[in-house]
């Protein structure tokens, strides 16, 4: 995707979401590093994980790369009705984007409690986590409408949500890591809810009309 034709959609709708949460890191401006451990992340300085601290660096990691999955689904959510989504995907994607958008704000209230960088919602643009969308699979996205967009939304939708949940997976897999109170409600909160929204995308899918 060349950088002097945006796609209009999703652009506007990462900036207006953006600026809700505008202020609620001044750490975020500190993102111009490289975390190690976490590919594709340009979160800051290294994390250092104080003497005591009930939390791991893949605890760290895990909230900050959520973050950033959190807001392209968001902004996938928000393209929905302009793309003229049937009333079950648009019921879908603004379940999704509602609970989603709170979700964000837990995050970066837990980073910031624990001393460390929380990105702000535009960091979609500069962190391809596990089952993010690329610039193609966005732009594909944005050019479909009506039962193209549907079929393509739910298609993308559940590579995403399955990319969140090996996220998770890989967070419980690591040593120690998802023991901290906090985020082992938020991380097994991610597996049920997005578990059973890939269960109802599955079925949505079956009943489009054939191409």
């Amino acid at each position: 995707m060349k950088a002097q034709r945006p796609i209009k959609s999703f652009a506007f709708v990462s900036l207006l979401v953006s600026s809700v949460l505008v202020g609620v890191s001044s750490l975020a401006s500190a993102q111009n590093g490289g975390t190690a451990g976490m590919a594709g992340m340009h979160m800051g300085p290294e994390i250092v994980i104080p003497k005591g601290a009930r939390y791991t660096k893949a605890d760290v990691e895990f909230m900050q790369g959520m973050i950033a999955h959190h807001a392209q689904a968001i902004v996938m959510t928000h393209m929905a009705e302009a793309h003229g989504a049937n009333p079950q995907v648009m019921k879908l994607s603004t379940k999704i984007g509602q609970s989603q958008v709170p979700e964000i704000l837990i995050m970066q209230q837990w980073l910031l409690r624990n001393g460390q960088v929380a990105p702000d919602t535009s960091s979609w643009h500069h962190m391809q986590m596990t089952g993010m969308l690329t610039a193609a699979q966005l732009k594909e996205l944005d050019a479909s409408k009506g039962v193209d967009f549907d079929r393509a939304f739910l298609t993308l939708m559940i590579q995403h949500h399955a990319g969140a949940l090996t996220m998770v997976d890989d967070l419980f897999a690591s040593p120690m890591a998802g023991q901290e109170v906090d985020v082992s409600v938020f991380a097994n909160d991610v597996m049920t809810s997005q578990t059973g929204e890939i269960g109802v995308m599955r079925r949505l899918l079956t009943q489009l009309p054939s191409k």
